[in-house]
């Protein structure tokens, strides 16, 4: 973990130091690409409306994950329980991918209002389809020798999806929660983006209408953070939780 941290902060330094030359070399006007100093200075003497809004995003973030991954893993499991919900729940599955989930937004907001449910719907749809995908591939690869034990022990096809398909398939679960947790952000400040009053979203478009390119900047890296620390918190609990993980070990220096 301490090498991983070293890494970050040497290419977040790496980053910051491109982003400087740039902007001396180029000499943009500040409301076009405003210095990491100006964006630093930002974050400081806006940081009481920046966690506000961060708080609100994150939890709506939050409960769209929760959302979305039990519609998700739940279709899932019908998929490979039942040959007609397979029949049925596949197409709408690919179907729902169809249709962009940025055309859905306007919708959403119209039918659940500009609040927290119009959000937490659209960060829901986002992450549903990798978690269903993900979860339906792992079900459906389970090793035919473990299901041929099972049989001969007796096993039900209730014994044999909670004992053998399903912990078979928490790996494969894991790769959708992984996707879920980078993506899920994205629903949430597309929700603010099309409708609310409150938000990193919102405070994007604010701060950009009013040419406050470094409170933008400022809101950009609040969220960047936020999904960083949302993705290895995932990635740390789904390691503790599923330590058979061929990657499970922590990868060396």
């Amino acid at each position: 973990m301490p090498s991983r941290l070293l890494r970050l902060a040497a290419t977040t330094a790496g980053l910051i130091a491109a982003w400087q030359a740039l902007v001396l070399a180029t000499g943009v006007p500040r409301f076009i690409l405003p210095a990491p100093a100006s964006v630093a200075t930002a974050l400081w003497e806006r940081r009481d409306i920046l966690l506000a809004n961060a708080a609100i995003t994150l939890g709506e973030t939050v409960l769209g994950m929760l959302a979305g991954t039990l519609l998700g893993a739940a279709s899932a499991l019908a998929v490979a329980a039942s040959p007609t919900a397979r029949r049925w729940l596949l197409p709408v599955l690919v179907a729902s991918q169809a249709v962009p989930v940025f055309a859905l937004a306007p919708l959403l907001v119209l039918w659940l209002g500009y609040g927290i449910l119009s959000k937490i719907a659209m960060a829901a749809l986002i992450i549903f389809f990798p978690v269903a995908v993900a979860f339906t591939d792992g079900l459906r690869r389970t090793d035919p020798g473990l299901l041929d034990l099972a049989r001969t022990m007796g096993a039900s096809r209730w014994d044999e999806m909670r004992h053998v398909r399903v912990p078979a398939a928490l790996p494969a679960f894991g790769s959708g929660l992984r996707v879920a947790a980078a993506v899920a952000p994205i629903g949430a400040v597309i929700g603010e983006w099309v409708g609310s009053s409150a938000g990193l979203g919102y405070l994007m478009l604010h701060a950009n209408g009013r040419m406050q390119t470094d409170l933008l900047f400022a809101a950009l890296l609040v969220l960047a953070t936020m999904t960083l620390t949302l993705y290895f918190a995932v990635d740390a609990g789904l390691r503790r939780a599923l330590p058979w993980q061929p990657d499970a070990a922590p990868a060396s220096p």
